[in-house]
């Protein structure tokens, strides 16, 4: 496991770097959203000089299956894009990363790491550059009106997705990530004349969501992927 950096900061005071974990043949890690078993990637960098916050971005993950419980994450190795937002984007800068992920064969492994980067130091310039923006090019692309995905109904027992998808697509998987108190089970796939559905079982919810609550998603076909935000319904608008 390793974090690089892509060079100094955009004009927006942002560096942009890349966690790669090199996994091993058999060897399997978890989406941001890893069930209710998993541990998924975090970065802590409360440590850093400079560093206000960094926020990691996912590729589309897999579906696995154990035999107990199914969840999503990524076999082989992968790389996470990272977003490090400066506090100065002209003052002196190190990296000081605490991260925490699993690991999993035939059991899970928790793995904790100290990374420290200096964006300044560029001995690996052109190589940790390139990574980066292999990591950032893996990434699902933006929604767009024929390739998304909506809430259509949210009840205490199921949540009921439609998805739009492109032409001539044979299939489409889901992956939802709880938020706000939420959790949901594996999506199952709805047939029907009116397009591409998901029925997802509710598992958690918080009393009293938090207003413009919203549930990340990435939506995976043959033709690509696309991640973006179901926005959730305002409690009176849930189906009883």
């Amino acid at each position: 496991m390793r974090l690089v950096t892509a060079g100094g900061p955009t004009e927006a005071g942002v560096i942009e770097g890349a966690l790669e974990i090199a996994l091993e043949p058999g060897w399997k890690t978890y989406w941001r959203d890893p069930g209710d078993a998993g541990v998924p990637p975090s970065i802590d960098v409360s440590r850093s000089r400079n560093v206000a916050a960094a926020t990691l971005s996912f590729p589309a993950p897999e579906r696995f299956d154990d035999g107990v419980a199914a969840w999503a994450g990524y076999e082989g190795p992968v790389a996470f894009p990272v977003a490090f937002r400066l506090a100065d984007p002209a003052a002196p800068t190190t990296i000081a990363a605490d991260v925490f992920l699993g690991v999993c064969k035939a059991i899970c492994i928790p793995l904790q790491a100290r990374l420290t980067v200096d964006p300044a130091a560029g001995s690996n310039e052109a190589i940790d550059a390139e990574l980066v923006a292999a990591a950032s090019a893996a990434l699902p692309g933006s929604e767009r009106p024929d390739f998304s995905a909506r809430i259509v109904s949210l009840d205490d027992k199921t949540l009921t997705v439609a998805a739009s998808v492109p032409a001539g697509t044979a299939s489409a998987e889901l992956f939802v990530a709880g938020a706000d108190g939420f959790m949901f089970g594996t999506p199952e796939r709805l047939e029907g004349d009116g397009g591409v559905g998901f029925s997802l079982p509710v598992l958690a919810q918080p009393d009293t969501p938090a207003g413009g609550s919203a549930l990340p998603y990435t939506l995976v076909t043959a033709q690509g992927a696309v991640s973006g935000m179901l926005a959730l319904p305002e409690t009176s608008e849930r189906t009883p």
